[in-house]
């Protein structure tokens, strides 16, 4: 825990509070998870399968924290990284590479 959330339930417990449980929070409920949205991204992914979570949640204009969950949690998605290779190749290993394929 942070000091000031640790200052934060001091002064709480000392102005009486009794319950360690967080209240209702008055906060807007999050709203971004929706079958509208699952849908737009299971479309996105659909036509490129390619695109970065930060560009689908541009497109569906939704954060990327919802739409790593939309993807892994509602669509049953895993990230699968692409073998990386250098961007340049030294003359040796350009040569290896058209020699052996």
């Amino acid at each position: 825990m942070k000091k000031t959330a640790v200052y934060k339930w001091v002064k709480r417990f000392s102005e009486g509070r009794e319950s360690v449980n967080d209240e209702e929070s008055s906060g807007r409920p999050a709203t971004s998870k929706t079958e509208e949205n699952i849908a737009k991204v299971r479309q996105i992914v659909r036509v490129n399968r390619r695109l970065t979570v930060r560009s689908i949640a541009e497109q569906v204009n939704i954060d990327r924290e919802t739409v790593r969950k939309i993807l892994t949690e509602d669509l049953d998605m895993r990230k699968v990284c692409a073998k990386l290779v250098p961007k340049d190749f030294t003359e040796k290993q350009n040569q290896r590479r058209v020699f052996s394929h």
